[in-house]
């Protein structure tokens, strides 16, 4: 274990809710000299499960120290608890294909330093995006779909697992991730679909919703799971529209609301802020 001494830890505590899980550990963590410097926790109804994220410091212990303060508290009211130190920089790749404003935003969030995270490559079937990652020295890589699919995929695959990938963006990446490389990165890979999911699922949202007449267009960040645009949601943005707009201008404004859903989902996730509960999420502002 890292004993870094100087490091803020983001602590994340799930369980089924009873009284005194808050206590235990709060009281677990002063005894020990550790200060919360910020706590949110939330029980949800209709399951009883109880989540809670504490943000802690200590000048003079470390991760060990915390571990051992952390477990015992965990085993008297049964929970499970993780720990990470905020200050870690998780793995992130990011995968496009045509269009490139999630993919051009998410790069500049991450080199202005908006998002805490290590972008190790982008990945693309189209190989245009190669100019947008080098702009930011990022490693890319062409990836092509034909003529065969499977060997995209099994490229992709090798790709993540070079560089050791924590999270996966898909940033407007207009293909259908194979099941099992889905469940390799389970809870680890985030995809932006333009449309207010659940409605207007699959292909061209922007058509489905001119068709319908709607008076708001959305973007939707989600975890990827094997069901197409059905992953639990955890960020979401809207603009109005009128009767005026066609498909295409549709288009030109939900992509504001994916650059920023997409975008803020990712920050989200990165900072621990994110519970998945079965096909819902705790999201801790």
């Amino acid at each position: 274990m890292n004993d870094n001494l100087e490091e803020l830890w983001c602590v994340r505590v799930t369980c089924d809710d009873q009284t005194g899980v808050v206590a235990e550990f709060t009281s677990a963590l002063a005894r020990e000299g550790w200060n919360i410097l910020d706590a949110q926790q939330h029980t949800d109804q209709s399951s009883g499960r109880f989540f809670m994220r504490l943000e802690v410091h200590h000048g003079m212990s470390g991760e060990n120290a915390l571990a051992e303060t952390l477990l015992p508290a965990a085993e008297l009211v049964h929970a499970d608890v993780k720990w990470l130190p905020m200050s870690r920089k998780p793995r992130v790749a990011i995968l496009a294909s045509k269009t490139t404003h999630c993919v051009v935003d998410l790069l500049e969030r991450w080199r202005t330093g908006e998002l805490n995270c290590e972008v190790v490559c982008v990945v693309a079937n189209h190989e245009h995006i190669g100019v947008h990652a080098s702009w930011y020295d990022v490693p890319f890589y062409h990836v092509p779909f034909r003529p065969s699919k499977s060997e995209g995929f099994a490229a992709i695959e090798g790709i993540l697992d070079q560089h050791d990938v924590d999270l996966t963006v898909l940033a407007r990446f207009m293909q259908i991730m194979p099941a099992e490389l889905v469940g390799q990165h389970e809870g680890r890979m985030l995809n932006i679909h333009h449309s207010f999911l659940p409605s207007f699922a699959g292909a061209k949202p922007y058509h489905q919703a001119h068709e319908k007449g709607v008076k708001l267009v959305g973007a939707t960040c989600h975890y990827v799971t094997a069901d197409l645009d059905q992953g639990p949601i955890l960020e979401q943005e809207v603009v109005r529209v009128s009767h005026r707009d066609g498909p295409e201008e549709l288009r030109r404004k939900g992509r504001v609301c994916e650059r920023e859903a997409l975008a803020h989902g990712v920050k989200l996730h990165l900072e621990g802020r994110v519970f998945v509960h079965g096909q819902k999420t705790v999201v801790f502002p």
